[in-house]
C-alpha cells in the first residue's frame, strides 16, 4: 500500500475543508482553493483529519492514491501558511521591476519581457546595490506558483559558462570551463 497515500492529513484550526462528491474545497485565512479527486479515490473527513482510500490495487490507482493525498495536503498548507518562491536575476545590466501585477524584466534580449502575473500570486522585486535583483512570488496555490516561477525562469535559464540567467534562490548551477581550458 502507498506509504504516502495511507497517512492522514491533519486539518489545522482556522481551515475549513468541504467535500462535494469528488470535489474537495479548502478555505483558510490566505484564500480558497478546490481540486477534483480521481473517481477511484475516496476521501473521508473525521476527527480533524482527512484519510484517503482507493478502489483497487491497479498500478495507476496506487499512483493516484499518493498524488491525491499530496494535492490536498498542499492545498491545506497553502491556505494556512502559503508558499514562497524566490528567483535571482544574475547578469550585468539585468533588471526586474514590478508595477501592480505586471513584472517587467530586462535580461539581455533586444526588448524588455513583460509578464502579467495572476491575481492569486503576490509578486515583488528588490534591487540592492552590489547584489543581483531578486523577484519574490507568494501564493496559496503551490501548482500555480511553481508554474509561474518556471515560466519566468524559462525566459533566461542559467547558462553554465558565466552563470548568467534567472535561477531559484539556492539553486546550484554546474559551471563549465571555457574554450581556453580545453587546450
Amino acid at each position: 500500500m502507498s506509504r504516502i497515500g495511507k497517512s492522514p492529513v491533519s486539518i489545522p484550526s482556522g481551515v475549513e475543508v468541504k467535500m462535494d462528491g469528488q470535489l474537495v474545497t479548502v478555505k483558510g485565512p490566505k484564500g480558497e482553493i478546490s481540486q477534483e479527486l480521481d473517481p477511484e479515490i475516496t476521501a473521508q473527513i473525521e476527527d480533524g483529519s482527512i484519510t484517503f482510500n482507493r478502489a483497487s490495487d491497479a498500478p495507476a490507482t496506487r499512483a493516484k492514491h499518493g498524488l491525491s493525498r499530496a494535492l490536498v495536503s498542499n492545498m491545506i498548507e497553502g491556505v494556512s501558511e502559503g508558499f514562497k518562491k524566490v528567483l535571482e536575476v544574475i547578469g550585468v545590466g539585468f533588471r526586474a521591476e514590478v508595477q501592480g501585477n505586471v513584472l517587467t524584466m530586462s535580461v539581455g534580449h533586444s526588448h524588455p519581457i513583460v509578464i502579467e502575473i495572476p491575481q492569486e500570486i503576490k509578486v515583488s522585486a528588490e534591487t540592492a546595490k552590489g547584489k543581483p535583483p531578486v523577484v519574490t512570488l507568494e501564493s496559496f496555490d503551490k501548482q500555480l506558483l511553481g508554474h509561474v516561477a518556471a515560466k519566468i525562469r524559462s525566459f533566461r535559464k542559467p547558462e553554465p559558462y558565466k552563470g548568467k540567467g534567472i535561477r531559484f534562490q539556492g539553486e546550484y548551477v554546474r559551471r563549465k570551463a571555457g574554450k581556453a581550458a580545453g587546450k
